[in-house]
């Protein structure tokens, strides 16, 4: 009994669709924040911005997958044009990435991160903006290679991340990376959520275009 809960709960807790995923985001904005991440002075009809609490209360502080997932989502979107946005995802990542590493079950983040706010105006753009991708992504998607998204294999994915977050904050001034960053992100996430060892294998090739990128923008910076 007690082996066929937990297999069903950890089910429960990784395979997310896309889309139902970016609708529980979208209620952020229209019904408001969950009252229990909600602070003193905030109240309930203030819906012009969510906080990263929020949002991250929504995916679950549990679920490195969709986490990363969602945060490489939002970097590919036009809200990677809002200012410090990368960094701010950047920050997620490595804190996320790290715990993950050291074995932590439940993911810490600072107060001072939970409670940075995001226009819901522009959220909910970039969410609609999604939702096409995000239901090409449901229908392609189905378990296949897993032995690239099982085991050693998801620390890899996870060292990765992590060596993209640690420089994501200097690819907001390479034109382009931090997109194609969120898009390493977005498939290592994807393909751990629905098991797609074939979307591990494209986020391994997506990962060697974000090097070339850097170090290519890192050559045209440097004084000739």
């Amino acid at each position: 009994m007690n082996g066929k809960t937990t297999k069903s709960s950890h089910k429960a807790e990784t395979e997310i669709p896309l889309e139902a995923l970016l609708d529980h985001l979208s209620e952020l904005c229209t019904q408001g924040a969950p009252e229990q991440n909600q602070t003193k002075d905030q109240d309930q009809s203030d819906l012009t911005h969510v906080s990263v609490g929020d949002i991250i209360h929504v995916v679950g502080d549990r679920s490195f997958a969709p986490l990363l997932m969602l945060v490489g989502m939002l970097l590919v979107s036009p809200l990677s044009g809002v200012p410090t946005f990368p960094s701010m995802v950047a920050c997620v990542v490595l804190l996320v990435t790290s715990q993950m590493l050291y074995g932590r079950k439940h993911f810490w983040l600072p107060a001072r991160l939970l409670n940075v706010q995001v226009p819901c105006e522009k959220l909910q753009k970039a969410l609609c903006w999604l939702q096409r991708p995000a239901a090409f992504v449901d229908r392609i998607t189905m378990p296949r290679m897993t032995v690239l998204v099982r085991g050693p294999s998801i620390y890899i994915i996870a060292v990765i991340c992590l060596a993209i977050a640690c420089v994501l904050p200097l690819m907001e001034l390479i034109l382009f990376s931090s997109s194609v960053a969120g898009a390493v992100l977005v498939l290592f996430g994807v393909a751990l959520v629905t098991r797609d060892g074939l979307l591990a294998l494209f986020g391994y090739s997506a990962t060697v275009i974000t090097i070339w990128m850097i170090v290519w923008g890192a050559a045209m910076m440097l004084p000739s």
